[in-house]
């Protein structure tokens, strides 16, 4: 058993035990015939929660990401994108290598959103000239990872998604985490993907599933990229067995989100009151905290190896930013003892051997 407190991301939650039993004893078939009942379920299930039509079991975000800019942009033509986003930055260009889509980066603002104005500029600029790319897809990423893990407000997701319609465009919605940002919000899931014509959930972060991404949307569009999964290998096949655990994430889990949040906060807390912390991140509305290091005894990879030789993982995120990210397998306790390290480290004691002098 370790006992290291792991915070570098929620994607190292472990599966339950009721996910584990789940998975042992959920009816299969084959996926890529249409055949396994538990994979049905989950679509089905996922599908409802979301207000979609239809839904997809994706092997990861990243592909379901991919399948859904692949399934509403043609070649060569135009994926807005946030300068900050995971699909920009974390997702090896695919809709570029594999699609032959034209990524458009804006800036994303503190708050996670993009320019309205910016993006209307994007959908106008140059239509009319062939040898530019005709914009196709606008992509938003809520919560926003990179700034801060901050839902995006109901209100800008309703503008945007207006600009959307009245350009034409199609608007795609990373909700890696939407569940953490419809807690946040205290709304349901479906309030939030409501805006987007398809939404992509991870079943793998906070929701606890050890695999799987689901991708919902109206049925044409979800039929779509269901053939570019297959084009891209995640055709699976006895696949029930990861989709009996995104079940127990889907039904189980969204009630428990809400504690990560609170966690998130009180290492928030912990952390402002320590000398040589610079906190990005001072009231966190999900589960992430991001600070920097400002002690000079230590650089950010030297402050993160040291918190992992005291048992605290953590991981930079950002041009020396480091990143806490609280989830299912981080109690309270753990959170203290995380806080408790981080104040001995910058505490008035000779520096570690792997700090700078």
């Amino acid at each position: 058993m370790t006992t290291h407190v792991e915070l570098r991301s929620d994607t190292f939650t472990l599966p339950t035990r009721e996910m584990l039993d789940a998975a042992a004893h959920a009816p299969l078939g084959d996926d890529v015939y249409g055949e396994d009942p538990t994979v049905a379920q989950l679509e089905r299930t996922a599908a409802d929660l979301l207000g979609k039509e239809a839904a997809c079991l994706m092997p990861s975000g990243t592909m379901a990401n991919l399948a859904a800019i692949m399934a509403q942009c043609p070649r060569g033509g135009k994926a807005i994108v946030g300068r900050e986003s995971d699909i920009y930055v974390y997702e090896a260009g695919g809709a570029s290598v594999c699609g032959g889509v034209v990524y458009e980066p804006l800036d994303n603002r503190p708050d996670g959103t993009l320019d309205l104005g910016e993006i209307a500029a994007a959908c106008t600029l140059d239509r009319d000239d062939p040898q530019f790319a005709l914009p196709a897809l606008i992509t938003l990423e809520t919560p926003q990872n990179r700034c801060g893990g901050v839902p995006l407000p109901l209100g800008y997701l309703a503008e945007t998604a207006a600009l959307a319609r009245a350009y034409g465009l199609a608007l795609h919605l990373d909700g890696a985490r939407l569940f953490n940002a419809a807690v946040a919000l205290s709304v349901e899931p479906a309030d939030i993907a409501a805006f987007g014509d398809t939404v992509q959930v991870c079943l793998s972060k906070g929701l606890g599933a050890p695999i799987g991404s689901v991708l919902a949307g109206d049925a044409a569009t979800v039929g779509r990229a269901r053939r570019i999964r297959k084009m891209l290998g995640g055709g699976m096949r006895q696949a029930g067995v990861i989709a009996a655990c995104g079940l127990v994430s889907l039904t189980r889990m969204p009630g428990r989100l809400a504690d990560d949040h609170v966690n998130a906060a009180r290492l928030a807390a912990r952390l402002a009151r320590l000398p040589g912390v610079e906190l990005i991140t001072e009231r966190p509305l999900t589960n992430m905290v991001f600070f920097r290091v400002r002690d000079p005894r230590y650089t950010t990879r030297s402050f993160i190896e040291a918190a992992g030789d005291a048992g605290v993982r953590v991981e930079e995120l950002g041009h020396g930013r480091i990143r806490a990210v609280t989830h299912l397998g981080v109690d309270r306790a753990a959170v203290e003892r995380a806080a408790d390290v981080f104040e001995q480290l910058l505490a008035g004691s000779p520096a570690p051997a792997r700090a700078l002098t």
